[in-house]
């Protein structure tokens, strides 16, 4: 039996209809940049901050000056709060029923994301999602290093008592998402197809599994839906 679900927040967990990417494209473009849509995707569910760092050392050729990277990131974050406060992220079709589901069923589910602690707390407030909801939130900013490394998982573990990491399911839309999990170690990697990339772009990458949406993953675990109250 699983004893803890770990899930990405936007494209996963969240629709938000791609505005971080739009957001973060902007902000750079706005810094001096160019970047490409493929450049973009090499950066999905990385933290905001290294993939503004590294984009424009790209196309400036060195490492941009710290203050540089601080006005671009504050920029991107200003696009973003302004593009949800304009289209406000709601929980993509079920996910919130396989959430409860999978509690109901003593299993622990965390979210974990390339956002820090202040976007986080601000989206995941609008939606309605709170410790009553989920189990534990682990932000890019709470760990040394965010995607590829697995950190953000192994927190995840400790902040819910899971010691197990062949006990864990992973889930999420980016390469990146798949990829922490596959260095965590985690029982199951599952790569899901709300997001951006399709089954052909997350299918290169190591993984378990390939769903639909987290909607399925109860499903996958044998994990019944929750049944209305008197039943």
């Amino acid at each position: 039996m699983f004893e803890l679900v770990v899930l990405d927040i936007a494209g996963t967990t969240v629709e938000e209809h791609g505005r971080v990417y739009i957001a973060l494209e902007e902000a750079v473009r706005a810094a001096g940049a160019n970047p490409g849509l493929a450049d973009i995707q090499l950066w999905m569910g990385a933290d905001k901050r290294e993939a503004i760092t590294e984009m424009l050392t790209d196309a400036f050729g060195t490492a941009p000056e710290t203050a540089v990277v601080d006005t671009a990131f504050a920029d991107f974050r200003r696009r973003l709060e302004a593009a949800y406060a304009e289209h406000p992220p709601t929980p993509l079709p079920g996910v919130t029923e396989a959430i409860a589901a999978l509690r109901g069923a003593g299993v622990k589910v965390a979210l974990t994301t390339g956002f820090d602690r202040g976007v986080t707390d601000a989206l995941l407030g609008t939606i309605g999602w709170d410790e009553t909801v989920l189990d534990a939130v682990v932000c890019v900013d709470d760990v040394p290093a965010g995607r590829p490394y697995p950190y953000m998982i192994f927190r995840a573990m400790e902040r819910t008592g899971v010691r197990d990491v062949s006990k864990v399911l992973t889930a999420g839309d980016t390469v990146r998402d798949l990829e922490a999990g596959t260095n965590a170690g985690a029982g199951m990697v599952v790569g899901v197809l709300t997001g951006g990339l399709d089954a052909t772009a997350l299918g290169k990458v190591r993984h378990t599994h390939l769903l639909s949406s987290v909607a399925d993953i109860p499903a996958l675990l044998s994990i019944g839906a929750p049944q209305p109250a008197g039943r």
